[in-house]
């Protein structure tokens, strides 16, 4: 699940190329190979397509270029490097700029992107990409193989701060066999081979030899992808426009802004007053602010559950928490059918684990932690804690037992969440803290650097169950993604395993396990998977929901001429 940190709140839609590399090792699908047949059978089941609330359905119209597209997002970027960032902010702009080889379509079955084709051995070991000839980098050089190469080789780079890495490693042998022909040697079975070489490929001649964290490509990208980059004023917008030259054809829409507002309430403000035309919605706004003649005659909504979880996650390096009795106790004592009827209206199930519900891996039979406050009591007690003082707050060697929650500024829901969290343990004896932090600031001074008791934080959730650089115990430097630090012998053991065959029946037997393993040790309490809730301007044509969700033909989204109202300058 080398997923991002999602930030949720703003616009957390799923922009294809954004999930193909921030999801890099989710989402796995056909390989043309049919040693890789096994793996896909039931990835057609893993979900519906999103629903659509329109109070208008307006008449189609021919596409046409032009306009301008605001979403808003509740947190700016951190780098748009891809292979820098793990955030969502950062992707979702990264998803518009570079491209992969590969990538999803509609129904989650891979195709090519800047790889026109792929021939795979007979053992599943050797792929080799026939790459597109009609490529070219926003600054007018030509694609090669000898991009992919690089990228591949700055990916492994033990100096490159990255958390994307462990895909990259699993390769034997990768070699440019011309300018349009790229080839990588794995040494055995490797389940999201195909897959991982849908992270952004970067562009050697502009990188090679340079430090890649002091590049200026980390506040101006120049990619390969559908939008180019032309404006970031921090922590107020990013401003893309269309790439002409683009090999898939120009986008229709000609600029993508990206406007940061830290606060949901404010960003629906700037929504009724049509200043942005694109954000994700709170429960309450989806159920009740938008339901008026307003909002129904200038907008669409669409509702699917989401690839994501939320998770209250724990500082596992802080001696409140290393003993997993007390982890337990804190799952018992949060009643999470009050989080998703409360905070969620309705929209969204409880989680259980790092899975989505429905997927093929998905465990129905882990065990599960309702509301048992006289439980959680108990396990603490077993754990040495007790209410030595009578005022009701549990001690133990003399300090009591008070730790403080952390999430990000401008998610509502999240901070609701951790209100009811708060006063449940309460109940129990634990006094927790909530504290909230600016998004950028959230990720790269806190969560990056450890520097927290416990988190309320997301993951967006792959369809491939390989979770092994959200979970495996070697994952835990500042850069990379296990920043709970869970480190569990057996659980390793799965992931490894899990992720080197090809066979869907043997690696659900090893995630089922692995599922098993976190509901037991509780490494996070698992809240909730929400609704995915997004609001868009209804001039905007062209969005034909599906299995993958909306956004996956984003570069083919509309206006119509007679219906345009912004003109974008270059």
């Amino acid at each position: 699940m080398a997923g991002r940190i999602a930030s949720e709140g703003g616009c957390k839609i799923i922009l294809q190329r954004s999930a193909s590399w921030a999801m890099k090792i989710s989402m796995r699908r056909l390989y043309y190979s049919t040693i890789f047949v096994l793996m896909i059978l039931s990835l057609a089941a893993c979900g519906k397509s999103p629903q659509t609330e329109n109070a208008q359905i307006k008449a189609d119209k021919p596409p046409a270029y032009g306009d301008i597209l605001v979403q808003g997002a509740i947190g700016d970027a951190s780098n748009l490097i891809p292979l820098l960032a793990s955030d969502s902010a950062s992707h979702a702009v990264g998803g518009m700029v570079f491209n992969g080889l590969v990538k999803y379509d509609k129904d989650m079955n891979i195709i090519g992107d800047l790889a026109k084709s792929w021939d795979v051995s007979p053992d599943g070991l050797i792929i080799t990409f026939h790459l597109r000839q009609d490529v070219t980098w926003h600054d007018g050089k030509p694609f090669t193989a000898a991009d992919v190469l690089f990228t591949y080789q700055v990916t492994t780079d033990p100096k490159t701060p990255t958390a994307y890495a462990g895909d990259f490693l699993k390769i034997k042998k990768a070699e440019a066999l011309g300018d349009y022909t790229f080839r990588v040697t794995y040494d055995k079975p490797f389940a999201p081979a195909l897959i991982s070489w849908a992270s952004a490929i970067m562009p050697k001649h502009l990188l090679s030899g340079k430090d890649i964290t002091k590049s200026p490509l980390t506040r101006h990208p120049i990619g390969t992808g559908p939008y180019k980059f032309k404006e970031w004023v921090a922590g107020q917008k990013i401003v893309l426009v269309s790439n002409e030259n683009y090999f898939d054809g120009r986008p229709y829409i000609d600029g993508r802004i990206t406007r940061v507002i830290p606060d949901t309430a404010t960003m629906f403000l700037e929504l009724r007053a049509q200043n942005i035309g694109m954000m994700g919605l709170t429960p309450l706004q989806y159920t009740r602010q938008t339901d008026n003649n307003l909002f129904k005659e200038n907008f669409n909504k669409y509702r699917y559950l989401a690839f994501a979880y939320t998770y209250l996650g724990y500082n596992l390096k802080n001696p409140l928490f290393a003993d997993k009795r007390v982890r337990q106790a804190i799952s018992y004592a949060i009643k999470k059918d009050e989080i998703v009827r409360g905070v969620l209206l309705g929209l969204g199930k409880p989680a259980t684990g790092p899975y989505k519900p429905g997927t093929w891996a998905y465990n129905d039979k882990v065990k599960i932690y309702n509301y048992e406050p006289a439980k959680a009591r108990d396990l603490l007690k077993q754990a040495g804690w007790a209410d030595t003082n009578g005022d009701g707050i549990l001690e133990k060697d003399g300090k009591p037992f008070e730790f403080e929650i952390l999430t990000n500024q401008g998610n509502e829901t999240r901070q609701k969440c951790a209100e009811i969290i708060q006063r449940q343990l309460k109940e129990i004896g634990i006094a927790a803290k909530i504290r909230v932090i600016e998004w950028s600031a959230f990720v790269t001074d806190f969560i990056t650097k450890r520097r927290f008791d416990a988190v309320i934080l997301g993951w967006t959730i792959p369809l491939d169950p390989d979770a092994y650089d959200v979970w495996h115990s070697s994952k835990t430097r500042p850069e990379e993604l296990n920043f709970v630090s869970y480190n569990n012998k057996e659980a390793d053991e799965m992931l490894e395993k899990g992720r080197s065959t090809f066979d869907q029946a043997q690696r659900k037997k090893y995630y089922d396990r692995f599922q098993e393993i976190l509901a037991e040790d509780q490494p996070y309490t698992f809240l909730y998977v929400p609704d995915e809730l997004i609001i868009i301007s209804n001039r905007i044509r062209g969005i034909k929901p599906a299995s993958l969700g909306i956004s996956y033909n984003f570069d083919k989204w509309y206006v119509p001429k007679d219906e345009q109202k912004y003109t974008m300058t270059r």
